[in-house]
Order: C-alpha cells, then sequence, then structure tokens
C-alpha cells in the first residue's frame, strides 16, 4: 500500500510555427471586417459598420481560443521520469571531467 506514485515530467514543445497560420488567418479576418466597416461606414449607415466589427470579433474570438487551446493541449507531454533521473547526483560527483569555474 505504501508504493509512490509514479513522477512524470510535463514537457511542452509548441513553437512559435505551430500557431503562425492560425495568427494569419485571424488577423486576415480582422483586416476584411475593418474593410467591411470602411465601406458601410456613411452618415446613414454607422451603426451597421459597428454591428458588423463587434459581430465579426464575437464570432471569430471563441473559434481562436478553441484553435490556440487545442494546439496547446496538443504539444503538451507528459513522459514518466526515470529512477534514476529523480534521484539528486551530489555535485562534486555530477562530472569529474568538469573543471571548477575560474575569474
Amino acid at each position: 500500500m505504501d508504493q509512490e506514485k509514479p513522477k512524470y515530467r510535463m514537457i511542452c514543445t509548441l513553437t512559435f510555427g505551430d500557431i503562425y497560420g492560425q495568427i494569419i488567418v485571424w488577423l486576415i479576418v480582422i483586416f476584411i471586417s475593418l474593410a467591411t466597416t470602411l465601406a458601410l461606414w456613411s452618415s446613414t449607415r454607422q451603426i451597421y459598420a459597428l454591428a458588423t466589427v463587434g459581430i465579426v470579433l464575437v464570432l471569430s474570438l471563441p473559434f481562436l481560443l478553441f484553435a490556440f487551446v487545442t494546439t496547446l493541449l496538443n504539444n503538451i507531454e507528459f513522459i514518466p521520469m526515470e529512477e534514476v533521473a529523480t534521484r539528486r547526483v551530489p555535485p562534486s560527483k555530477a562530472n569529474p571531467n568538469q573543471k571548477p569555474l575560474q575569474a
């Protein structure tokens, strides 16, 4: 009953290249939204222009968040730590070939 639970190391392998495409697509959506706003902007259609930006932002943000979170979760790994790796090695025996630091 006194068995130790295995220890795991969490490694995140997420890089900027993994989310680069998502950022580019979202920026394109935002710029199209702003272009639509400018096209609708006149003295009689200002409320439609503002509503267009609001709708685009409200509808695109959940998809962006979902994409980021799923990409992050797909790049997290749990690796079991070996018993040898969990032991602390005394500093004097860490690397016998290592020279002391000189100023």
